[in-house]
């Protein structure tokens, strides 16, 4: 049976300014269970890195109340302090000290623990992270990578209750950002830890989350899997900000309301929930791959920019109306900026919204 590791129930935050009171983050709620791995994702100055400090215990609530394993941290009249929380955290930049070697490093937080204990815990969290014969180096002998597994090690290391991971590739490449996201998650699984990533990076939230949090304007938009997020998205802002894609009006057919009928034809459809039934007027979200390339394709289109993109390139295309659209184009095919292709409609059933809230 899960149990409910972290719960946030309706957190208000902000913080006082000559005009007065700035809200950042207002009536957000989200439950995570024990040994899953849940992200805050969002744009720069959605709110989510306050999300996380107020978890940690730097931030005072203003409404609302944090419970970490079953534990009231947080409410507007009381905070636990921050390491009575039993909470670890994973910075940006790591913050290892340099002067100490990796293994003193990782049982830096085992300072209380006997010796032969702390020295049995550090041996097994380098085994887990695959780094077993590193423990003697410092962390300027590591590379990126290694160090941001050394500082993953460190914050597993006390057995906390729920670890933090605030932007932890930042500071990586891309092409390696992409590999250790997928190592972390899978050490955090075998080491059966609950997490909380913040990131910006889609990428780093599909690849290391179990559920999303999509952060709007200090709230969350929509908490669920990355599949749902991107096929099945709650709003319009979500569809657009998960993945790539534009929207095209569309309006209802009369004589079935799941059918629409946009400019490069009639598309099956449905409305989110909580979405306007009633709507006739829509907006469609197509995605890259709903658009083929055709050369005897019923519609035209102008190749308006083409982005290469390693094993593809990404067309985007200006229809005869003046609306874009995109699609991926797997190899080159010799298609100039200004050319008119043919395009073909490969949408099966696509997600609408009312005209107003796109």
């Amino acid at each position: 049976m899960q149990h409910t590791r972290l719960h946030l129930d309706r957190v208000r935050l902000g913080y006082q300014t000559a005009e007065g009171l700035h809200v950042v983050v207002s009536d957000l709620s989200l439950a995570l269970d024990e040994n899953r791995i849940g992200c805050l994702l969002g744009p720069s100055g959605c709110g989510k890195t306050t999300v996380l400090r107020a978890i940690c215990g730097f931030e005072p609530l203003l409404a609302g109340r944090i419970v970490v394993h079953g534990h009231e941290v947080a409410t507007p009249a009381f905070s636990v302090v921050p390491e009575k929380r039993r909470i670890g955290v994973m910075f940006q930049d790591y913050a290892l000290f340099p002067h100490l070697s990796v293994a003193d490093n990782i049982g830096f937080g085992l300072r209380r623990e006997p010796a032969p204990v702390r020295g049995e815990r550090v041996k097994a969290l380098l085994a887990l992270i695959g780094l077993p014969n590193v423990g003697n180096k410092y962390p300027h002998e590591l590379s990126g990578g290694q160090q941001q597994r050394v500082a993953l090690a460190r914050a597993l290391a006390p057995r906390p209750e729920l670890l933090l991971l605030d932007e932890p590739f930042s500071s990586l490449d891309v092409d390696l950002r992409a590999r250790l996201a997928a190592e972390v998650r899978d050490i955090l699984k075998e080491a059966g830890a609950t997490a909380i990533l913040v990131t910006h990076d889609q990428a780093e939230a599909f690849a290391m989350a179990d559920e999303i949090g999509v952060m709007r304007h200090g709230g969350i938009a929509q908490w669920d899997s990355a599949y749902n997020l991107y096929h099945h998205p709650a709003t319009a802002f979500v569809a657009g900000f998960i993945g790539s894609g534009v929207f095209v009006p569309g309006e209802r057919v009369a004589s079935d309301p799941d059918q629409v009928r946009i400019e490069l034809g009639e598309v099956r459809t449905r409305l989110p929930m909580g979405g306007d039934d009633a709507a006739s007027s829509v907006s469609i979200l197509l995605r890259p791959d709903d658009i083929g390339l055709d050369d005897s394709g019923p519609h035209r289109a102008t190749l308006i920019r083409k982005a290469f993109r390693g094993p593809d390139y990404l067309y985007t295309l200006r229809l005869p109306s003046g609306h874009e659209v995109l699609a991926y184009v797997t190899r080159e095919d010799g298609h100039r900026v200004g050319d008119e292709l043919g395009i073909r409609l490969r949408a099966g059933k696509v997600i609408a919204f009312p005209a107003s809230a796109a």
